[in-house]
């Protein structure tokens, strides 16, 4: 991180020699990755608050808050090498920035002058364990400037029941998303929303009882704050939240919307007359995922002319932010395989793509005059700092990864598509290229699929595909029916449907790749992928033994169980229209089940599962693990400690990457 000017000084002096040759990319050089996770300007444009992820600490990775000035000042890190810091969000005035820190260990709000400097705790906060998805902002400032409130949880009635001995359940939601440490049940705890002086005070509590306010949002006259809140009478069984509003005088709740959809993460509108929040129509969604495409939508600040704004756009829409002038309302757009910002004027209109360059862009924020700052992930690196005026092009602002990828050359990732088994679709894949690859050369391919199932794959850089193509692999990634970025009737499409047409077009899309690049070599063709896509590979392997190794991570093995298992046991009736046990749908589930076709696999097989996953419990991997020893397949279980759903720890991500390519390595060469 450093002074752009110097920056492409020291770029313009290291072209001049011959070039460097090329060299691999290494596991370990995972650890010397940086990548920026967020950004907010100040209100007049001259500053960057932005955070920064690194890996190369133990444990977990580290976020870490920066300050730059702009246009081209030099970046200084808040409260020095070792702090921690995140979700920064800056005073009206531009003078403060507060943001989640820590004291002594205690995750605190803090906040730190305008250039980073002085940073101080103002309040302790608390967390929660319990699942919440689409959870907003957790800070927001008074319009004067003299107030920050924010969310923080409480006990609620049955965390002493949950933490005692003998534990003692009595919430349907009783598993938390991911268990830390020794807690293994839900703690419990309620979101609540507070508020403290920012010269200093104590907080005082603005929200208490058994429901939970998050996502808060201060209005611009000061008398409320906006929130979200699910008030059904069983909330935990039906998962809709609503919104309201807090009057910081006296506390009434005036509530905003009563619909059977989701609303999620409201903004007021600068003038404080309109409300921007994103949203879906359906009646049913759950904890962990919705299969309808989320929407941006506005509504007046009474809560009265709800409009989607965002309807003109067929496919999967971010939270919404408004522009300075209250004239544009921003928001993300999936779009096959990738993540672009668009801008709608508040009056109406057509849409605009303001960022649409391939990859991911993944945080924004417009100051006053409009400057627009944004942390952009492009196909040869991973998030970076861009900036640019109302006009003119962007400038990339950090490059924090030019040591690590130093002298590496980076895999192109390019597009196909192919006709799906019934028809019905163009299905879009996307194949990393080998590295190496000469006229005669033959190569493996590993197929990776994504989670979800509403979820997709794109160009943006994503190491562990290029630690694969550094190796001479090619890497087929699909985006499969119920993928997202390719309109409402294609992510439909998985409905009633699980483990079956969307895997024909995993197999179809395979085939394609086998076909029109006979560099590809048959015999070693590896597949791999996590949640669904874990589900998706253990599936595939009892339908076809073309796969010469396979490497499930987090895998759904028995439906029934699972559903059962999983802390969002509404997930299954979401995806199926009814719950297991209506109908016949515990025959269908059991029917599409890998666990049921296990004595059809020959392939060997890796699984892999976080030791604390509540999402899907590791109790599906031990089933497999031992069906697959009952077969006689070759077989074995890695169990990572601490890890719920998916790996975050550096070190067991480098460690699998490693074992992967072994397991491929092993079994490519048995053929």
């Amino acid at each position: 991180m450093t002074r752009w000017p110097a920056l492409a000084c020291i770029f313009a002096l290291s072209a001049a020699p011959a070039l460097a040759a090329p060299r691999r990319l290494e596991s370990a050089d995972y650890y010397r990755m940086r990548a920026v996770t967020s950004v907010q300007l100040s209100p007049d444009g001259t500053r960057a608050a932005y955070t920064v992820q690194t890996n190369d600490g133990p444990g977990r990775p580290r976020t870490q808050l920066w300050v730059m000035a702009l246009p081209d000042g030099a970046p200084t890190q808040v409260g020095g090498p070792d702090a921690r810091g995140s979700d920064p969000v800056w005073s009206p005035d531009g003078k403060w920035i507060a943001y989640a820190g820590s004291r002594a260990d205690k995750d605190t709000l803090m906040v730190a002058g305008a250039d980073g400097s002085n940073p101080r705790a103002l309040a302790e906060t608390s967390g929660t364990n319990s699942p919440l998805t689409f959870e907003g902002r957790a800070f927001a400032w008074s319009p004067d400037g003299k107030q920050i409130a924010f969310v923080s949880a409480t006990p609620g009635p049955e965390t002493e029941l949950a933490t005692g001995d003998p534990v003692v359940i009595t919430r349907y939601l009783y598993r938390p998303d991911a268990a830390e440490g020794n807690t293994r049940f839900n703690d419990n705890r309620r979101r609540h929303i507070f508020v403290v002086d920012a010269a200093g005070s104590a907080a005082r509590a603005l929200t208490t009882g058994t429901n939970e306010e998050h996502s808060i949002d201060w209005s611009p006259d000061g008398r409320e704050i906006l929130f979200v809140s699910s008030r059904e009478p069983e909330p935990d069984l039906f998962y809709n939240p609503d919104l309201f509003a807090l009057s910081v005088s006296d506390g009434k709740v005036r509530r905003l919307t009563a619909t059977e959809s989701a609303e999620y993460q409201p903004r007021w509108s600068p003038d404080g007359k309109s409300i921007a929040f994103m949203a879906t129509r359906r009646g049913l969604t759950d904890l962990e995922t919705t299969m309808e495409d989320t929407h941006v939508w506005l509504m007046n600040a009474d809560g009265t002319g709800r409009r989607e704004a965002g309807a003109s756009i067929d496919n999967r829409q971010g939270p919404p932010s408004w522009s300075a002038d209250g004239r544009w309302v921003y928001f993300s757009v999936q779009e096959r395989g990738h993540q672009r910002l668009y801008r709608l004027s508040a009056t109406g209109g057509k849409p605009e793509v303001v960022v649409g360059d391939p990859g991911r862009v993944e945080s924004w924020s417009a100051a006053r005059g409009g400057a627009l700052a944004y942390v952009y992930a492009s196909p040869t690196d991973l998030g970076q700092l861009y900036l640019r005026g109302e006009t003119g092009a962007a400038r990339k602002l950090t490059d924090l990864n030019a040591v690590a990828l130093r002298d590496v050359e980076i895999a192109k990732v390019e597009p196909f598509t192919f006709r799906s088994n019934d028809f019905k679709y163009d299905v879009e894949a996307y194949l990393a290229q080998p590295l190496g690859r000469t006229a005669d050369s033959k190569h493996p391919m590993i197929v990776v699929i994504h989670g979800g199932p509403h979820g997709a794959q794109g160009p943006a850089f994503n190491f562990r595909v290029q630690h694969y193509a550094q190796r001479g692999w090619a890497v087929l990634m699909v985006n499969f029916r119920g993928s997202t970025g390719y309109g409402q009737a294609f992510a439909d499409a998985v409905y009633g449907d699980q483990n079956g047409n969307e895997a024909q077009d995993v197999l179809y899309g395979t085939s394609a790749a086998l076909r029109r690049h006979p560099w590809i070599d048959r015999d070693r063709v590896g597949v791999e992928g996590g949640s669904y896509g874990g589900q998706l590979s253990a599936w595939l392997i009892t339908q076809t033994r073309m796969f010469r190794a396979a490497i499930p991570l987090a895998p759904i093995i028995n439906n029934v169980s699972y559903n059962y298992m999983t802390y969002y046991n509404m997930y299954e009736q979401m995806e199926w229209g009814v719950l297991p046990h209506q109908g016949n749908l515990m025959d269908v589930l059991w029917e599409r089940s890998a666990l049921k076709h296990v004595g059809q696999v020959a392939t060997p097989t890796m699984l892999v599962h976080g030791e604390n996953d509540n999402d899907v419990p590791i109790a599906e991997s031990e089933q497999f693990f031992i069906a697959l020893k009952d077969v006689g397949v070759p077989v074995v279980m890695v169990r990572y400690p601490r890890e719920g759903h998916g790996l975050r720890e550096p070190r067991h991500l480098v460690d699998l990457m490693d074992r992967s390519v072994k397991w491929y390595e092993k079994w490519f060469a048995a053929r």
